[in-house]
């Protein structure tokens, strides 16, 4: 059987640049071009919620932005929010690396093993401090910290409480606001 072919991130921003990913939703997945889930409408709304909450509490300090694509070594996810430096005019030509991201949120409802699995290792092997993801079946919030090799070493799960992520240990983060569905 012959392997296929893996694309690099340069190839993958001609093929956006030229047009020919225009009507997909895609992103770039180790080499792999990986159509997007549809969104349902609660993880949509959970996700531009948080994005809107983490906005607030971190004005001034870092650029809190949703569903757009950050550049890693073989790969392009577009998180549904990533936490990235300061100042935003730093991505008017290119999308963050990894040394500009702090930390990535990920609301998970249907894509909870690819978000679980594939998307942790890709962070982690780019060396992303801290990874979060939001179950909204489960009702909780995973806490993904320390890569080391490849994996994140500390794994932690909350439904409630707050939480301070470690670029920004004296802010308190609400899980349930989150977590919205609880509220709805």
């Amino acid at each position: 059987m012959k392997a296929l072919a893996k694309w690099s991130i340069s190839d993958y921003h001609r093929m956006v640049e030229c047009g020919l990913l225009r009507d997909r939703r895609v992103e770039l997945l180790r080499g792999d071009i990986v159509e997007i889930s549809p969104e349902s409408p609660i993880h949509y709304a959970t996700a531009k919620h948080g994005s809107k909450y983490l906005e607030t509490l971190l004005a001034g300090r870092a650029d809190v932005r949703f569903n757009g694509p950050i550049t890693l070594a073989d790969s392009e996810p577009e998180p549904d929010i990533a936490v990235v430096r300061l100042p935003e005019s730093a991505y008017f030509e290119r999308h963050p690396l990894a040394a500009d991201i702090y930390w990535i949120v990920e609301v998970a409802k249907s894509s909870l093993k690819t978000d679980r699995d594939i998307k942790a290792d890709i962070y982690a092997i780019a060396g992303i401090p801290e990874y979060w993801l939001l179950d909204l079946v489960g009702q909780c919030l995973t806490v993904f910290r320390t890569p080391q090799a490849g994996r994140y070493t500390e794994e932690q799960s909350l439904q409630m409480g707050a939480i301070a992520p470690l670029a920004f240990p004296n802010i308190k983060i609400s899980i349930e606001r989150l977590l919205i569905q609880a509220q709805i």
